[in-house]
């Protein structure tokens, strides 16, 4: 009996110690969650600025959507739940913007357009020039922010190298694909010669090669950021923005390839 009550003593005093033990986190102070949506083409760099956010910002945890443009536009209008909504092209924040879903945006970042050949470039693809050379292109669709701004750029090379070279061009496309990093994946696993994608997810992989697209002929993709109107932490969000915004936030954009477009 003087044993059971021993054990009971001592383990009562091992639940004082473990109920006097301080938040693992060190705060003690309930975790925020931000959801972001942002384009495809921003998954590396936003991987970063969320890591960067967290560490200033220790009792917030992000959870970020990647996805084509288009995408994440269609399920925020179907009421998907989010805080902060960065897109590829300004059509699709201004579709938002204009049904009262998003607030309102403002530019953070710019991109351009490369082609992208497999490692061992079998179409011998050395310039711009040479595109018709492939026998398969994968470029995006008509409604993701990359398809369009390869239309335009075929626009753009129609006036410099005539429609015979655009028709070529256009001849050889095999597949259009729902996002950037689809484009990508095509010739990085050697099912294309070549891609047309943003610059910076051609330097963002060591699987393929990149072709320079001349400056005349090429494209500036202006990227917006905004918060969703339905948001419950408005003020949150806002600093969230604003940390994209900053010298950090560009310095992390400008390393994965993007030009800033913050203050």
């Amino acid at each position: 009996m003087g044993m059971t009550r021993t054990y009971a003593i001592l383990l009562m005093g091992a639940l004082l110690v473990f109920a006097g033990c301080e938040d693992p986190r060190g705060s003690g102070e309930q975790t925020s969650r931000l959801t972001v949506y942002a384009a495809s083409s921003l998954t590396d760099a936003f991987r970063e600025i969320e890591s960067g956010f967290e560490a200033a910002h220790p009792d917030v945890e992000v959870a970020t959507n990647f996805a084509g443009s288009q995408v994440l536009r269609l399920q925020l209008k179907q009421g998907a739940s989010a805080d902060i909504f960065a897109s590829a092209n300004l059509q699709h924040m201004t579709a938002l913007v204009d049904s009262g879903i998003i607030v309102s945006s403002e530019m953070f970042a710019r991109n351009e357009l490369a082609v992208v050949v497999p490692e061992d470039n079998p179409a011998r693809i050395k310039s711009f020039q040479d595109l018709p050379r492939a026998d398969s292109l994968v470029i995006g669709t008509d409604d993701v922010p990359v398809g369009r701004y390869t239309r335009q750029m075929f626009e753009h090379a129609r006036a410099q190298l005539g429609d015979e070279f655009v028709q070529m061009v256009r001849d050889r496309v095999v597949s259009k694909e729902s996002n950037v990093r689809l484009v990508r994946a095509k010739v990085a696993m050697g099912e294309a010669d070549a891609a047309i994608v943003y610059r910076t997810d051609a330097v963002s992989s060591d699987r393929v090669k990149t072709v320079d697209v001349p400056s005349s002929i090429n494209v500036s993709a202006r990227y917006p950021i905004g918060l969703i109107t339905a948001t419950e932490q408005p003020e949150l969000a806002r600093t969230f923005v604003d940390y994209v915004r900053s010298a950090r936030g560009a310095e992390v954009l400008q390393r994965h390839g993007f030009l800033s477009e913050a203050p």
